[in-house]
């Protein structure tokens, strides 16, 4: 049994990957910025986020689901969107990151959250996209820096899950039957289907997977499928 922080475990995929987590024997320790979780944190407060990693671990493996959406061409994002945009998905990461690297000296798994975003290059998703691409950036350089104590460090890289969160990218139908078609599977993602990955990188039992990005989308951001008829 490992012992698993998740940061921003009240979410949609959070909560999934703290059930699965469960489920298969670990002991998870959840966050939330609203004082519903386990541990009450800001995760973009790196002084908080070290405090909650040194005072609860030790931990084997930390997860990292804060973050925010924001759909806008760049010239008609404010300042203040695109600094809270960089805050909620980077800004965590980085601190999640430090943390660990303070805390997890000898060796574990941490699992971020990017966006198949990134990899496609989807209009209007300009702040959202340079956040993510950055923690992508952050996966790679940390995996390095941190792998010779054995300590992992991978993302994966969602398309559009059904969450609260993104509930009103498919409000009305013709928006929902957009987004599916997008996908080359023909469907929306599940929290759980982010889940059942991030628990996958985080496992002990998968320990020679470091650096990498793992796309849980779909299809979105590499296949382009033939028009259904």
């Amino acid at each position: 049994m490992a012992r698993m922080l998740v940061i921003a475990a009240s979410s949609g995929i959070g909560g999934a990957t703290s059930q699965i987590l469960r489920e298969a024997g670990h002991e998870v320790v959840g966050t939330s910025r609203g004082g519903d979780g386990d541990v009450t944190l800001d995760a973009t407060d790196f002084d908080a986020v070290e405090q909650a990693v040194g005072e609860h671990g030790p931990f084997d493996g930390i997860a990292c689901f804060a973050g925010s959406l924001l759909l806008k061409p760049a010239h008609l994002t404010t300042r203040d969107e695109y600094d809270a945009t960089v805050a909620a998905s980077l800004t965590t990461s980085f601190a999640t990151i430090r943390a660990a690297g303070k805390h997890m000296r000898t060796g574990g798994s941490v699992v971020l959250v990017s966006s198949a975003a990134v990899m496609a290059g989807l209009a209007n998703h300009d702040a959202i996209a340079a956040a993510k691409a950055g923690v992508i950036g952050l996966v790679r350089s940390a995996a390095a820096t941190y792998a010779p104590r054995g300590l992992r460090v991978n993302a994966v890289a969602p398309g559009l899950v059904e969450t609260s969160l993104t509930e009103q990218l498919t409000a009305s139908e013709t928006a929902r039957a957009a987004s599916e078609a997008m996908h080359a599977l023909g469907r929306l993602g599940r929290p759980e289907d982010v889940a059942a990955a991030v628990a996958f990188l985080l496992d002990p039992a998968h320990d020679w997977i470091t650096g990498q990005v793992l796309g849980v989308d779909g299809g979105l951001s590499s296949v382009r499928p033939r028009q259904r008829a």
